[in-house]
């Protein structure tokens, strides 16, 4: 089979149908509106289903193709229906997109277990359950690609955070383990780890004076990254232009990661952000 593109456009994208689970906002609903912008049919799963459909109504009143799942990824018979549901909808699905995604904060030696599971039920067990639902479409839709939304929390630990780092350093294993077992099946499984990305969620962060300067100084590209910075990472991934790639991981923050030792006092060599 090759896998070279064989759409109109660069990604070759159009008419293949996405689903991209935490829609409903923020990365989520970024990611679904640019593959629709690129000619997808999308499914957008969201536990908050008034959520899914209003970012759907957006993006079927400018022209494309959308429909809206109530799912809560942590939830196997629910995450099963759900890709019934847009099978019936939209066809099989050829690229996946696990971005459902939760934070409950909490130092490890408080955090109760409960929340810890919470989180580890979304983020990695979540992940595993939809792959693992969509596995009969993405094989038959050919070229089937799931994309792994980690974070760079995976990297570096982001203390007093409960679980998510844990969670998300195991949706990066999780990911190359898909593209281990599944990619002899012709399935690819590909993961980017988002830097600090301007959300709804984290968007109280940034009304407080000089955070935004202080949070840019200490990326590369002296700038905080928007939703978009991370959907334009997930198409390239979702998309045959990336057909050799699997089991691969994409770091998108904005250069964060090479900025350790110019965050160390270098009198004379460097200017440490305060």
């Amino acid at each position: 089979m090759s896998t070279q593109p064989s759409g109109t456009s660069w990604l070759a994208l159009e008419g293949r149908v996405c689903a991209v689970t935490g829609a409903g906002s923020g990365i989520g609903a970024a990611i679904a509106a640019e593959l629709a912008r690129a000619g997808a049919r999308v499914a957008l799963l969201d536990r908050n289903g008034a959520a899914a459909g209003a970012v759907a109504g957006d993006i079927v009143a400018g022209g494309g193709t959308a429909v809206a799942v109530e799912c809560d990824v942590g939830r196997e018979a629910g995450v099963r229906e759900a890709a019934q549901r847009v099978r019936r909808a939209l066809g099989d699905c050829g690229v996946l997109v696990n971005n459902a995604g939760m934070l409950k904060a909490g130092a490890l030696d408080s955090v109760s277990v409960e929340e810890w599971n919470a989180v580890l039920a979304v983020n990695l067990t979540g992940a595993l359950l939809c792959a693992r639902a969509f596995q009969p479409q993405l094989l038959a839709a050919g070229q089937g690609s799931i994309v792994n939304v980690a974070s760079i929390a995976a990297l570096h630990p982001q203390t007093r955070s409960g679980a998510y780092s844990p969670s998300k350093a195991g949706v990066l294993l999780l990911s190359r383990q898909l593209a281990a077992e599944w990619g002899p099946l012709g399935l690819r499984s590909n993961a980017v780890c988002p830097g600090m990305i301007r959300t709804p969620l984290s968007a109280r962060f940034y009304e407080e004076p000089g955070l935004e300067a202080r949070r840019a100084a200490v990326t590369a590209s002296r700038r905080v990254g928007e939703p978009i910075d991370i959907a334009n990472a997930v198409l390239f991934l979702a998309s045959a232009r990336s057909a050799y790639l699997n089991g691969a991981e994409l770091v998108v923050d904005g250069g964060m990661d090479t900025m350790l030792m110019d965050l160390v006092p270098r009198p004379g060599f460097n200017a440490t952000p305060a």
